[in-house]
């Protein structure tokens, strides 16, 4: 299948050296687009999660050195990081090779609209009650996708399609939908502020595309639950992938084996 080319696309919350990182449905979308600018859009790999148990599996050291084949082959690749990632955060403004790292960015589509990019980390005081609410949250977090990741196991054995069960549990919580309302107004009042036409970001794991009073909101999701990418055509038109989905409908899509050691001598 030829790939699909976009002008722009969007990436973020893939957690690379963290066990829920799907890195080969990450790989198999890199294997199937092209893309004259690539935005890294913070958390691209888990040093939090990495400091308490390391673990690199081979297919998350392909995605690295896919993004960097990405950038020596001409497509422009800005790196904006976020919590997890938060050490490269200091290096803001600088660049490493053809790899940009920017904390924040204002991208311009081909219809002439202006969008803020960000990870979204910086709204956290906006969007959480308390230090003890945060914490049960990111326990609740790590619950949720112990859940998903042995529920998706039991579905691949039932040699049914990978679903997202904490993304459905997390949409029934009435707490999550008010941390995502806040979260949503904070992005959208920082980029009213300058007055830009839409804000893009990631943080929360949770695609979504909406007016906002007149600002575009968009977050591009994740690669822990979702699968899901922002991509602009050469037309300026932006559209959230859904890998997954695709991946359904599309059967001739092969699917990404990481190289081993044997497979390389071979």
């Amino acid at each position: 299948m030829k790939p699909t080319h976009y002008r722009t696309l969007w990436l973020s919350d893939i957690h690379l050296g963290n066990k829920d990182c799907k890195a080969e449905y990450l790989l198999n979308f890199l294997n199937n687009v092209t893309v004259d600018t690539l935005y890294l859009v913070g958390d691209i790999v888990d040093m939090w999660e990495m400091r308490r148990q390391f673990r690199w599996p081979e297919a998350h050291n392909q995605v690295l050195h896919t993004f960097m084949k990405m950038s020596r082959e001409g497509t422009n690749v800005v790196y904006l990081p976020g919590n997890h990632d938060e050490p490269l955060q200091s290096y803001s403004g600088m660049d490493f090779g053809e790899i940009e790292i920017r904390r924040e960015y204002v991208h311009t589509t081909a219809q002439g609209k202006q969008y803020l990019i960000l990870h979204g980390d910086q709204f956290d005081a906006d969007v959480t009650i308390g230090k003890f609410h945060a914490w049960i949250g990111d326990k609740g977090y790590d619950l949720l996708l112990f859940l998903n990741r042995w529920y998706n196991r039991f579905r691949q054995w039932r040699n049914n399609d990978y679903w997202s069960l904490a993304g459905y549990i997390k949409k029934h919580i009435k707490g999550a939908n008010t941390a995502i309302a806040r979260y949503r107004e904070a992005c959208c009042n920082r980029a009213r502020k300058l007055q830009l036409d839409g804000v893009i970001c990631g943080h929360i794991h949770h695609p979504e595309s909406t007016m906002e009073d007149g600002i575009h909101y968009i977050n591009d999701g994740d690669w822990i639950e979702n699968c899901s990418a922002l991509g602009e055509d050469m037309s300026g038109n932006l559209k959230l992938i859904s890998w997954i989905e695709q991946m359904q409908a599309q059967s001739t899509v092969t699917e990404f084996k990481p190289q081993t050691k044997s497979t390389k001598a071979a």
